[in-house]
């Protein structure tokens, strides 16, 4: 199907909450180091939520931010996708929750569990529907309130990770507009679905006083074994825009990626073969915020001025199910 229009973002907005723990606070509450940390990771803060802040809260002063850039109102809104892991509750959406806090109704308001691929899984989503003239304007969110999901038990995911929101508005874009998604690409190995997960609070292994005791109810990773699927998975969605566009990582302005490791983040470049310094990188403020971490940084490079207006931008993600997927666009 030619698609009736282009997709472009049109706003953006981030929020992080404001308690920072830095890795010496977290060495005095874990068996870790500063050192060990940074060497590994690249991280060395991180932003916890308070006790009474859900994923809804911070995705609403993000999609504020980013209604605002975009000069729209909550009710020019078509559609609302959340894309999260740890929303306010299993059910119902935290999207329909979102939607009540703009006081809006009567479109469609959804989550997206993608794992950390989510706010990638969750644009592409909405890049169709503003395509084929469904919506005029679609809001995006990636949310992620780890901080309630850590084992702080387990030395290897304790350290990791951080919360936050990025919010991006998604609309039509018009004929004389050179801003639009370029192409996207979309995958996942459901075969690898138990190398980074929540064993407990599904229908599987149902919440129980056994369940609690075992933190089985925190987030669980294998994370040498996830590195390899990362690189190579993301490699190959970027890989595959590109030569679909004709495109070559000279004709690319910046490069985002998730940010889940330093390491991870300098192996795909350095497998692309891209100039480091066309490679966002934040993870030393925010570590990882799962599927928060790209349009976080999408947010403070265009406020910062460092994307600019008619840039071309190529983001990539990984996260659990193993999922995976890649976004070109000029912004």
């Amino acid at each position: 199907m030619i698609a009736k229009y282009n997709a472009k973002i049109s706003g953006t907005g981030h929020y992080v909450p404001d308690k920072i723990v830095n890795n010496f606070d977290l060495e005095k509450i874990v068996d870790t180091t500063d050192e060990w940390i940074r060497t590994r990771t690249g991280m060395f803060e991180r932003h916890h939520a308070s006790s009474d802040q859900a994923s809804s809260d911070m995705a609403y002063e993000a999609a504020a931010k980013a209604l605002d850039a975009a000069g729209i109102r909550a009710k020019d809104l078509g559609m609302i996708i959340v894309a999260t892991v740890s929303g306010d509750h299993p059910f119902p959406s935290t999207a329909c929750i979102l939607q009540k806090r703009f006081g809006v109704k009567g479109f469609p308001a959804f989550d997206v569990s993608a794992g950390c691929t989510g706010w990638i899984y969750a644009a592409n989503i909405a890049k169709q529907y503003i395509e084929n003239d469904i919506a005029e304007h679609i809001l995006v969110v990636g949310v992620e309130l780890l901080s309630k999901l850590i084992n702080w038990d387990d030395r290897s995911t304790n350290v990791l990770f951080g919360d936050g929101a990025g919010a991006t508005v998604i609309s039509r874009s018009e004929p004389k507009d050179i801003s639009r998604f370029i192409d996207s690409e979309l995958s996942a190995d459901g075969s690898h679905y138990d190398l980074l997960m929540q064993p407990a609070g599904g229908s599987r292994t149902p919440a129980s006083k056994e369940s609690v005791e075992k933190n089985l109810h925190t987030v669980y990773m294998e994370g040498n074994k996830i590195f390899k699927h990362a690189v190579k998975s993301m490699y190959h969605v970027c890989d595959l825009v590109l030569k679909r566009n004709h495109l070559d990582v000279k004709s690319i302005d910046w490069l985002i990626t998730h940010q889940a490791n330093l390491r991870i983040i300098e192996a795909l470049g350095k497998k692309l073969k891209i100039d480091q310094d066309k490679v966002i990188v934040n993870i030393e403020k925010y570590a990882n915020t799962s599927s928060a971490t790209i349009p976080i940084a999408l947010d403070e490079c265009i406020r910062n001025s460092k994307i600019r207006h008619g840039d071309i931008v190529l983001m990539a993600s990984f996260g659990a199910g193993l999922t995976s997927g890649s976004l070109l666009m000029r912004l």
